[in-house]
């Protein structure tokens, strides 16, 4: 009848007429570039086949296993891991100390540190990497003499180039943390927290007792955002280390498959890596949308 509602729950294609556009883009995007990568990494592509001297065959699994039998890319696999866990933690460590600082500092030295925070934070990868670079030079950067280093260099040894690389990732990483987590504990009612000061309750257990429980759905995200992007590092380790350090001990997953698909021209191994890349990621976002939907956020 004219000017009935519709019912609750009523099946209608209005919200999906909504999405439309956004599911086209997307789909542009995401799917089909997915779709090539999974496809090129059953294939056998090479310089040769893109330059259609030879044709195109099917190899299954073949890439995979080619892949997963090569002792490299487990070295390559496990620095990944250790390298983007150390980066996360450093990153929240960093981020959440200074989001407290926020809380408990006045509003000019508040603004300065916002500020310079957001500096960091819009610093394009490849100018931050550079920067970094020229305050470690070994000949010309200022925290050599300042450390009494002389000419030692950073990106010599693996560790100490590591060490380097992370600490840039962290500098770029740490304000989206930050100020997150400082919106957060803004968001706390004052009176929880002045109740738990007179209680006599440290700092630290303010933070471990009262803070981290409220800002939970926060830190969640957070840590599975730095994950995404501290797994995935490609323009640090590559500007820092010349392409992956010397004979290849700073490689990390994303430089590796760089290497294996345009400098060796074995395009379907370089994909492998990526959807091996993609369904690690995938995994771990899983586990975060499940730590929502227990924590009873909607999704």
């Amino acid at each position: 009848m004219p000017g009935t509602a519709p019912r609750p729950g009523g099946r209608s294609g209005a919200p999906w007429l909504y999405l439309a556009p956004a599911l086209v883009v997307l789909g542009g995007l995401l799917v089909y570039p997915i779709y090539q990568l999974g496809l090129i990494s059953f294939l056998e592509y090479t310089q040769a086949q893109v330059s259609g001297g030879e044709p195109t065959t099917f190899q299954g699994f073949g890439n995979y296993a080619e892949l997963f039998g090569d002792g490299e890319f487990w070295r390559v696999l496990l620095a990944t891991v250790v390298f983007a866990a150390a980066c996360v933690v450093s990153t929240l460590a960093v981020g959440c100390a200074l989001a407290v600082l926020l809380t408990r500092v006045r509003a000019v030295p508040r603004l300065a540190l916002m500020l310079a925070a957001l500096g960091a934070w819009a610093t394009p990868a490849v100018t931050g990497s550079t920067v970094w670079l020229l305050l470690f030079d070994p000949d010309f950067g200022p925290v050599n003499r300042m450390l009494g280093l002389g000419d030692h260099s950073w990106t010599y040894g693996r560790y100490s180039a590591f060490l380097l690389v992370l600490l840039e990732v962290v500098w770029c990483s740490f304000p989206f943390v930050m100020v997150t987590v400082y919106a957060g504990i803004r968001a706390v009612p004052a009176e929880v927290l002045e109740a738990a000061a007179l209680d006599g309750a440290s700092q630290w257990r303010i933070w471990r007792s009262v803070l981290a429980p409220m800002l939970r759905p926060i830190l969640v995200v957070v840590t599975i955002q730095s994950v995404i992007w501290d797994f995935k590092v490609f323009t640090q380790i590559y500007v820092m280390t010349n392409g992956g350090g010397i004979a290849g001990q700073n490689l990390v997953l994303n430089v590796y498959a760089y290497q294996k698909a345009f400098a060796s021209s074995q395009y379907s191994l370089g994909s492998a890596i990526g959807v091996v890349m993609l369904l690690i990621l995938l995994a771990v976002t899983l586990v975060y949308l499940r730590l929502l939907r227990r924590q009873g956020e909607e999704l």
